[in-house]
């Protein structure tokens, strides 16, 4: 086995295992752009455009625009709206007199407003006059244009609004059933402006493009951009907002009628005349409207001077009109900036470096964007940002996953992960009576000697170099981990004691045959553990744990009796059945000897941060061992059905000790003392009279003890636990259901039993802050409103952090109870913390 050899071992795995980075890419990007095309994004891209918008350099005013205004100053002092046809003729006549290039009429002018609508209809006819007209469609009946004005002096209001009611598509043209193509109001004026110069004519090349001077007009698409599902009906383009504080001159109406104005304003210029009044209600929702405090709407006449300006500036000097790309080049697009996402998470391992090179990241995405938009082109960023964050934080979760359970070196799963994997297999033994497995643990010989003499770079090569071989012995569906420095676990699934003998035999020939490292060869041999898992006698108490420790201890017995040899483990079922049998014994003897302990976790109220109550949590003082936790006893208490009294002594001492709070502390409101019944209490028949006698031996009220019983054990017997939760309702306790969220309930049941509380188990608690809105916090919003439902409370226990209770408050959550309030407490301590009236 050559060092080479080795080396690209270890490239294999780092190839393996980032590969999962690539696929995260790739699936965040088709998830991307699925939600894109169904809208999903639409919205926020549409948010993004306005703000490139928004940042794009002051352009200044068009010197070849003039807007006249009529504002709500001028239609106070004309006397009326909408202003007269003769007012709007004086006008028209003042302007000509300064011999405008063209003037665009945007003021509907299908009806007369006397007087003087004869003078004004004479006064359209001029031949350098454009008005407007709206076209009907299924929405609007549309609005007619003044009569005896010819079609090239004619054209439609052409505001195109985005779904959020916010201009950003100028419409160019539309082909009408059986007519001749219709024109906009803004391409009509700058038809007539332009016709002596430029004319637009269809590409040669390209058939749904337009060619007009420097400029060359492609319509919009149904996903042009960040668009998706765009009503793409007609020619249209996007709006590229001349930025600024204006887009043209403005004067007033009146400023007009009375010559106070420079006629070289007007001379060989487009005249524009609207209303800037918001009364007119000609008023538009615009990217700059988000930060526009007074006016945020921009009125129709000025968005017409956009428009031209945009399709002047193209036509005349080549400023560039908005491209996008297509579909598959935003895929790519896309998919890129989430490679670069995935490939930073994979590459820095540091949070802070890692949080620094993904905000680098961002930056570039916005500057490179910004720097496209500026350009001309319009290009997703939004999708690429989530692609970039999503990837990266996805890469880098499953980076520190992977890490935590997988050897950094060879690639192999770790000591923890092999645990589980052996977990799982004797998981799959129980109910089967022909599944044997065996693990074996494997230690290298004078390993030692080889670090120390070659280095720890050639002992490496070693251990790469035992692991291809390890691998080529083993079959597919079986685990070899490294679970030390020179130690190594198989799993063998489905064998016997002789095949497992077998195994290590071939393993001892295969290291036989010597290892070339640095030009030498390096003879190996390995120690080798064998523990048989899945026999019927020893399901019940196998521990995963317990095989790998038979295992080690079988291998340290090999190691003991020479190098290259291996021994099977035998009796430490005895030694466990032993151990077993102590502890059932110390826990019937620890009653009587008063060995245990109550400990008081609080639970608080959200809304005021302030103690309501307290649960009563057993802990078991031994006197050789120390403080056993309830995980370790709680069970064998329950097979044993020690728990049944020792359940009783922990109701009536909790009842005690919050009988002696309520005389030394004046409480606003009565405390609550929760207490947890186990399925075993649960099902005694004389349950209720005996929580009725400890409540009047400890002489406190009902309503101050509540009783928790998880949701498994009202499912195992749902009309009697039915009945029997009637029965303790009616002795006034409150009762609540632990754990909810983790068991099997009904909805149908639940709204039958008469709880007053739902608890919502630590596990989804503890993920809430993992996510903004995921499926954790959907989960918790749900039990939150589901109890709401049923007239029942809502305690959320493992509140651990400020993010979680902050969460927890914003859906609603009435009670809290966890590591970030207090642990479980003695009673002294407990009594201190009230004492000291803390507020959350």
């Amino acid at each position: 086995m050559s060092v080479a050899t080795g080396l690209n071992l270890s490239y294999q795995n780092r190839r393996v295992r980032i590969l999962p980075a690539m696929l995260a890419g790739a699936t965040v990007t088709l998830l991307s752009m699925g939600v894109r095309q169904l809208g999903g994004l639409q919205s926020l891209e549409l948010g993004s455009f306005d703000s490139l918008v928004r940042l794009q350099p002051d352009s200044g005013p068009d010197p070849r625009l003039l807007v006249v205004g009529i504002s709500e100053a001028d239609i106070q002092a004309l006397g009326r709206f909408p202003i007269s046809d003769g007012a709007i003729a004086q006008t028209l006549a003042k302007l000509q007199k300064y011999q405008p290039k063209v003037i665009g009429l945007d003021l509907y002018r299908d009806l007369p407003q006397a007087p003087g609508h004869e003078e004004l209809l004479a006064a359209l006819k001029a031949p350098n006059v454009v008005a407007i007209y709206k076209l009907n469609d299924s929405e609007s009946p549309g609005v007619p244009a003044p009569p005896g004005i010819p079609p090239a002096r004619l054209g439609f209001n052409d505001f195109v609004l985005d779904p959020d009611g916010v201009v950003r598509r100028n419409l160019l043209s539309v082909s009408q059933a059986q007519k001749n193509t219709a024109f906009s109001f803004s391409v009509q004026v700058a038809l007539l402006y332009l016709k002596d110069r430029v004319q637009p004519e269809n590409s040669p090349v390209h058939p749904h493009q337009i060619n007009w001077g420097k400029a060359e007009f492609l319509p919009l698409t149904a996903n042009s951009g960040g668009y998706a599902n765009l009503d793409a009906k007609g020619y249209q383009i996007l709006l590229k907002y001349r930025s600024g504080k204006e887009v043209a001159r403005q004067v007033s109406i009146r400023q007009v009628l009375k010559g106070e104005i420079d006629p070289s304003w007007v001379k060989d210029k487009i005249v524009l005349i609207g209303t800037t009044a918001p009364s007119s209600r000609d008023v538009f929702l615009t990217p700059y409207s988000p930060v526009k405090k007074q006016s945020p709407k921009m009125p129709g006449v000025l968005l017409h001077a956009q428009m031209l300006s945009q399709i002047l500036s193209a036509v005349l000097d080549g400023r560039a009109l908005f491209w996008v790309w297509p579909e598959w080049a935003e895929i790519l697009w896309n998919g890129a900036w989430a490679m670069v996402g995935g490939v930073l998470a994979w590459r820095i391992h540091h949070p802070a470096r890692a949080g620094l090179a993904g905000g680098a990241g961002l930056i570039g995405l916005l500057g490179i964007s910004y720097g496209i938009f500026t350009g001309g082109g319009w290009v997703p960023l939004v999708s690429p940002t989530l692609g970039l964050v999503v990837t990266g934080v996805g890469v880098s979760a499953y980076r520190k996953l992977y890490d935590a359970f997988h050897d950094s070196l060879t690639g192999l799963p770790n000591r923890d992960l092999f645990v589980d994997c052996l977990g799982r297999a004797i998981a799959n033994t129980r109910g089967r009576r022909s599944y044997l497995f065996a693990v074996l643990f494997l230690d290298l010989d004078r390993f030692k000697v080889i670090n120390d003499s070659l280095g720890h770079l050639v002992g490496d090569e070693l251990l790469m170099a035992v692991v291809l071989r390890l691998r080529a012995i083993i079959g597919p569906g079986d685990t070899v981990a490294r679970v030390g420095g020179d130690d190594f676990a198989i799993l063998v699934r489905n064998i016997d004691v002789d095949s497992a003998v077998d195994l290590a035999a071939r393993i001892h020939q295969a290291l036989i045959v010597p290892f070339e490292l640095k030009g030498q060869e390096v003879f190996v041999t390995a120690s080798i553990g064998i523990a048989l898992g899945g026999e019927p006698a020893a399901t019940v108490r196998e521990q995963p744990e317990h095989l790998l420790r038979d295992a080690h201890t079988a291998m340290y017995r090999a190691k003991a009796l020479g190098t290259g040899r291996y021994q099977v483990f035998n009796a430490s079922m005895h030694a466990l059945a032993v151990e077993r049998l102590q502890l059932e014994t110390d826990l019937r003897m620890a009653l009587k000897r008063q060995e245990f302990l109550l400990h008081y976790q609080p639970f608080v109220s959200l809304a005021s941060g302030r103690i309501i109550g307290f649960e009563a949590l057993v802990r078991w003082q031994h006197p050789l061992r120390g403080l056993i936790p309830p995980m370790k006893f709680i069970p064998v208490a329950e097979e044993t059905g020690a728990i049944v009294p020792l359940g009783e002594w922990v109701l009536e001492e909790a009842c005690r000790q919050l009988g002696l709070w309520e005389g030394m502390f004046d409480f606003d409101q009565p405390l609550i003392m929760s207490v947890n019944l186990s399925g075993k209490q649960f099902a005694q028949p004389d349950l209720v009279d005996r929580i009725q006698v400890i409540l009047e031996t400890t002489g406190l009220s009902p309503e101050s003890l509540k009783l928790e019983i998880t949701e498994s054990v009202v499912m195992d017997d749902v009309e009697s636990a039915i009945a029997v939760l009637k029965q303790m309702k009616a002795l006034n306790v409150k009762l609540g259901i632990d754990d909810f969220g983790t068991g099997y309930s009904s909805l149908s049941y639940l709204s039958r039993f008469p709880t007053d509380t739902l608890k919502v188990d630590k596990s989804f608690v503890g993920r809430m802050e993992l996510e903004s809105e995921g499926e954790n916090v959907a989960i918790v919003r749900t039990i939150v409103a589901l109890a709401h439902a049923l007239g029942m409370d809502v305690i959320a226990e493992g509140v651990e952090t400020a993010a979680q209770l902050a969460k927890l408050r914003s859906i609603g959550c009435e009670y809290g109870q966890g590591y970030f309030f207090a642990k479980p407490l003695p009673s002294e301590a407990a009594t201190a913390l009230m004492a000291s009236e803390p507020q959350w």
